[in-house]
């Protein structure tokens, strides 16, 4: 969890504490429980309440900041104590050992859980990722949109790159670079002036032609803007006062959704990434490819992108027979 992530949630509940004039320090888990039923009944600011999942992330953040602080001894080792109970493995993972007596199969559970409804992660159809290339204003817009849904890159990546990341030649052993065909390479990079960063691991992401052909004709739009010269950053702006600095999420941002108002769908930067993911997936890309390509540690963040649509179930239904 970044820091980005895990502030807003803690100032959260430090906040909703102090109102109701509690001492976060002695906090127990009634009043805990009270606070999750204020996130779960708190809309947020698209006025919708939050899922399942949503509110274990707030309740995450809060109860390992209230551990942290009972390590620190700003806590009492009752408050920490009523995080979590007992509970009884049912189904223990793989070559997990459970000791003689089994007593193993006892693990500490976090108390406060909201449940989660699994849903499959929101995509764009062929169709409307056509109408979002022609609604785009800027050939570097066209650009994002095309690099995104073909690579699968974050938008935090993309916003990151540099230039010399792209090496968009047949070869690029003239660069020191032994990899093959045209690529991306995804590096970490802390301290990023648009505050852009790479959440996952470095690595190397192959690109088609067509990505190649949308770079060069924003280059040519790039070029014309004088002070983008001395900047490295692929991704900047065209236009203003800030013309020619690295672009920031938020604008990312509300361009992409733009491009969606004018498609007539909408449109938020992760859904190009769920669906170049669900596009490997359903096109028969082994899951341990598609994790190398979306740069994920742990294949379980992969495996979301298993799920069929309406079509597959209809097929496998109507593929059986008596």
């Amino acid at each position: 969890m970044t820091h980005s992530a895990y502030v807003p949630r803690v100032c959260w509940f430090l906040n909703w504490t102090a109102g109701r004039g509690l001492d976060w320090h002695e906090i127990r888990v009634g009043e805990l429980t009270r606070f999750k039923f204020a996130v779960e009944h708190t809309p947020t600011v698209h006025y919708r309440l939050r899922s399942g999942r949503s509110v274990n992330a707030v309740m995450t953040a809060v109860v390992e900041f209230l551990r942290f602080c009972g390590m620190r001894g700003l806590v009492s080792a009752d408050v920490v104590s009523g995080l979590s109970q007992p509970k009884y493995l049912a189904y223990a993972p793989r070559d997990f050992h459970e000791g003689e007596s089994g007593q193993h199969r006892l693990i500490r559970a976090r108390t406060l859980k909201a449940p989660e409804v699994v849903k499959p992660p929101e995509i764009i159809t062929e169709e409307q990722f056509s109408h979002a290339l022609n609604s785009a204003n800027t050939e570097r817009d066209r650009f994002l949109v095309l690099l995104l849904v073909r690579s699968g890159l974050r938008i935090g990546e993309a916003l990151g790159s540099r230039r010399s990341d792209l090496h968009f030649l047949p070869t690029s052993v003239h660069l020191g670079c032994q990899e093959r065909g045209p690529h991306v390479h995804v590096v970490r990079r802390e301290g990023n002036s648009n505050g852009a960063r790479a959440k996952g691991q470095s690595r190397v992401v192959p690109v088609s032609d067509e990505v190649v052909t949308q770079y060069r004709e924003y280059l040519l739009e790039r070029d014309s803007v004088p002070t983008a010269m001395t900047s490295d950053f692929v991704f900047v702006n065209l236009l203003g006062h800030h013309a020619g600095s690295p672009m920031s999420y938020s604008n990312a941002k509300q361009i992409v959704e733009r491009i969606g108002n004018r498609a007539g769908f909408r449109l938020r930067p992760h859904m190009f990434r769920h669906t170049a993911a669900t596009i490997w997936t359903r096109n028969g890309t082994g899951i341990d490819v598609v994790q190398s390509l979306l740069g994920h540690v742990s294949r379980a963040s992969t495996a979301i992108y298993q799920h069929p649509d309406a079509e597959d179930l209809r097929a496998a239904v109507e593929r059986v027979g008596i």
